[in-house]
């Protein structure tokens, strides 16, 4: 899997994993939180899925990876949404086996998708964020989910 970061270029997981360790290891003295993210776009080709992982610097910027895979099967948007929630999971899943292979255990992944209270998303907030959740990562809805509403989502056009 392979990622795209706008300030270091292509990078693999294991690659990222030293990026964010790196970022982090730049200013110890603030909190970070590590968020994965995924957004979809349907289109002419297929549906455009991206994935990101955000280490934020709290009150102190960011910096973000993301994946993108095209998908030439058309979806329904319960489809799609389950399907970006199966691809965060997984990426939060990865992240956290190679972070632990770097000692880094006690890092939390939380993880962002792309549904709301509001919207055509509202019947699907409590199913998808039990599987999230039900795996043992933390979910973040709408407005709140910013890696997959603004990262995720710049990406998918």
């Amino acid at each position: 899997m392979i990622f795209n970061s706008p300030s270091k270029g292509k990078l693999d997981l294991e690659e990222v994993v030293i990026d964010i360790l790196n970022y982090i290891a730049e200013d110890l003295t603030r909190s970070y939180k590590l968020i994965v993210g995924s957004d979809s776009h349907p289109g002419a080709q297929g549906t455009c899925y991206v994935s990101a992982i955000i280490i934020h610097r709290m009150g102190k910027g960011a910096r973000y990876y993301y994946n993108k895979i095209l998908d030439r099967r058309s979806s329904s948007l319960r489809q799609r949404i389950f399907y970006e929630a199966s691809l965060s999971l997984d990426l939060a899943d990865r992240l956290s086996q190679c972070l632990k292979k770097h000692g880094k255990d006690d890092m939390k992944v939380e993880i962002h998708l792309d549904v709301g209270i509001q919207g055509d998303t509202k019947e699907l907030v409590k199913e998808v964020t039990g599987m999230i959740v039900g795996s043992g990562f933390a979910a973040k809805i709408k407005p709140d989910a910013c890696a997959a509403s603004t990262v995720a989502d710049r990406y998918t056009k």
